[in-house]
């Protein structure tokens, strides 16, 4: 069972990054190679918010629901600011999935400069949010921030997946995602979708980082595996493909956790 818990949070968290990348790319065609850069912003973001919380006393589920709205949140905004460089100067101009990818590839590298010189390297540890107790289940232990983080995260795909289905707007991003072209022809702004897109594949990127914060830290670099990850589920399951990047994900997550566990950790 440790096994299975493991692989449903890492497949959660990754999932949730994957399918930013994969809205991204399906909608507007820009691979995002930032997103690990946006995952670090929500993560920091949440740590700046867990500082102000202490200095002011505020803790418990004010604190908790604080931390994950900060992190969604600041990478919401980080997303619309690499938006605003990557997609909006350059959407109309020749080659743009390339000049795109140069783009975030840039910021991605600048911007881990810049939080080594605000964070520095050390590690930065985020308040737990549900609890520091574990649930026993069929003989085996699950911390509380795991399985909450496992919760939620499925409740957020799950609220994401209706709001796309049912709102003006998430129609229209799903028109962009199946035909840019087309979408555009019947009247969709292709930049004002192309930055809600953004903004949302960066909330859900936040979110992940604010959850696998509870079981490891927050650093400069946090942001570089997640990124890698989900861009081989991305691909692995289908760019655009919601049921695809899910099963990539779990199936991931899966020889992730039986790697660590029955061989070794440094090959995860």
């Amino acid at each position: 069972m440790d096994v299975i818990f493991s692989a449903l949070l890492l497949a959660s968290m990754y999932g949730l990054v994957a399918i930013g990348i994969s809205f991204t790319w399906a909608s507007i065609g820009m691979l995002n190679l930032a997103q690990g850069f946006i995952f670090t912003a929500g993560g920091y973001t949440a740590f700046l918010f867990a500082e102000v919380a202490s200095t002011y006393g505020i803790e418990g589920v004010p604190l908790s629901v604080g931390l994950i709205i900060a992190g969604m949140a600041g990478s919401a905004v980080t997303g619309l600011a690499v938006g605003a460089v990557a997609f909006l100067p350059l959407q109309d101009r020749d080659n743009f999935r390339t000049r795109s990818l140069i783009a975030t590839l840039a910021i991605s590298l600048i911007g881990t400069q810049v939080w080594l010189i605000f964070f520095g390297p050390q590690n930065k540890p985020l308040p737990p949010i549900f609890g520091t107790g574990r649930i026993e289940v069929a003989g085996s232990g699950i911390g509380n921030g795991q399985l909450g983080a496992i919760v939620v995260a499925i409740l957020m795909l799950g609220a994401v997946i209706l709001w796309m289905r049912s709102s003006r707007a998430g129609l229209q991003m799903r028109a962009m995602m199946m035909n840019p072209l087309g979408a555009a022809v019947v009247g969709v702004s292709v930049r004002t979708t192309g930055m809600r897109v953004l903004a949302i594949s960066g909330a859900l990127t936040g979110l992940a980082s604010v959850l696998l914060a509870q079981t490891f830290f927050v650093s400069p670099t946090s942001g570089v595996q997640p990124l890698t990850v989900g861009l081989i589920i991305s691909l692995a399951g289908g760019l655009g493909s919601i049921p695809g990047t899910v099963a990539a994900a779990g199936l991931l997550g899966l020889a992730e956790a039986l790697t660590a566990r029955y061989l070794q950790q440094s090959l995860v």
